[in-house]
């Protein structure tokens, strides 16, 4: 009968793990860019009405806030097709002006 223990399994691995390493290095402002910022807080800001509006019964506030969200994912997009966005001509302008971050 095999040893199928815990520590027998433990002290003589039988399988290898792969390692999956992403194809390029990630970019190195992580995400904090205009448009990741507008669209990030108009949507903190119009989800925290949204819910306050629940919370008191309001339908009007929660149409209201879920227009302001709406609006931050448009103007998020906008932002990044302006070049504000990951990648975009005006964060790499900003990053080589402020040291690569």
């Amino acid at each position: 009968m095999a040893d199928n223990t815990l520590a027998h399994r433990a002290q003589h691995a039988t399988t290898t793990e792969a390692v999956h390493l992403p194809p390029t290095a990630a970019p190195t402002n992580h995400g904090k860019t205009l448009a990741a910022w507008v669209t990030c807080w108009t949507i903190v800001i119009g989800g925290t009405l949204a819910g306050l509006a629940v919370a008191f019964a309001l339908v009007w506030g929660f149409w209201v806030g879920i227009g302001i969200c709406v609006a931050g994912i448009i103007a998020g997009l906008v932002l990044k097709g302006m070049g504000y966005g990951q990648g975009g001509a005006e964060t790499i302008k900003r990053q080589k002006a402020n040291g690569g971050h």
